[in-house]
């Protein structure tokens, strides 16, 4: 059995690649030359060498409407079906493969929008808009985000300094306490509060209804509406707070609110109106007139959760 040399074998592979491209380089003499070996070249003098000329390594940005929303399966058996089923959701369909794995710009969209799930996550509500509409600012017994993320126990109950402060800056017993707490996203507040926080506290007030001092609170979660009607005491508390991210939209709000809540108040105690987003959810506008019509419900039934839709189902 012959053996094959190493220099007949760059012969072999320098012909294939002759006959492959036209402008192929001639294979290289089987005498030893000086040149580098590939792992010692430039990067891009590599690259432009394997496609025998300069390198273009930019991309679209995959955020923009016409490539989000961009069909990525080649040849699809029905071309329309398959677009009206893409159109019909935000969801990630259609993105298309390259061999086995994701094509490059569903990849690069993917990785844009966990970012800004991220920055939602992570970021802070704007100190000037907390001054903007008189919110003063409370904490939960939560010390780092880290922290809210793994103990969200913590997020439900107010530090010492924070009942504190609410004791004495709060009117006690009004007949509505707004709240607002960062929650899971800080940009669902920065986004949304300019437009929603004004028709709620006019609605309020035009609804002859008695309000208390809205104030903010950090690292906050659902469940710390209990404790501080424990110090104000009002009929309803609405809690304004940032939802769970997702891939996409990343700043949607939420407006939980309960009668008369306090300790042992649980979710079926609560409503929620939810996905208050510019972006693909209720406008916020809309969704502040919205609040107020059920805020005048709860009062109306003094009742919420559960017991509100009981007593609406026994009052039809």
């Amino acid at each position: 059995m012959s053996v094959v040399s190493e220099a007949e074998i760059r012969d072999i592979v320098a012909a294939v690649l002759a006959e492959l491209s036209p402008q192929a380089v001639p294979p290289e003499p089987r005498a030893p030359t000086s040149r580098p070996l590939p792992q010692q070249q430039e990067p891009k003098q590599r690259a432009a060498a394997s496609t025998g000329g300069e390198v273009n390594i930019e991309v679209s940005d995959p955020t923009v409407p016409e490539e989000r929303h961009r069909i990525g399966v080649e040849n699809p058996a029905n071309a329309s079906g398959l677009a009206n089923l893409a159109a019909s959701t935000s969801a990630r369909l259609a993105v298309g493969r390259a061999g086995p794995r994701p094509r490059t710009s569903a990849v690069l969209l993917f990785g844009a929008d966990h970012a800004v799930t991220q920055d939602a996550i992570f970021g802070d509500v704007p100190t000037a808009l907390l001054e903007k509409f008189g919110l003063f600012t409370a904490q939960t017994r939560v010390t780092s985000q880290g922290e809210f993320l793994l103990r969200p126990d913590l997020g439900r109950m107010l530090n010492d300094d924070a009942k504190k402060l609410v004791t004495e800056r709060c009117v006690k017993k009004p007949q509505v306490q707004i709240v607002v707490g960062d929650g899971l996203s800080a940009a669902a507040v920065t986004n949304n509060l300019p437009q929603i926080y004004p028709v709620i506290e006019q609605g309020i007030r035009g609804a002859g209804l008695t309000l208390g001092t809205p104030f903010f609170v950090r690292y906050c979660r659902v469940g710390v509406m209990n404790e501080i009607n424990d110090i104000v005491q009002a009929d309803v508390i609405a809690l304004l707070i940032g939802e769970r991210p997702g891939l996409g939209v990343a700043d949607a709000l939420s407006v939980y609110s309960g009668w008369r809540p306090t300790a042992g108040k649980t979710d079926a105690n609560r409503d929620v109106i939810c996905m208050i987003t510019q972006n693909g959810g209720t406008n916020p506008l809309e969704a502040g007139a919205f609040v107020v019509e059920h805020v005048k419900n709860v009062i109306a039934h003094q009742a919420s959760g559960v017991e509100l839709r009981m007593a609406e189902s026994a009052n039809r």
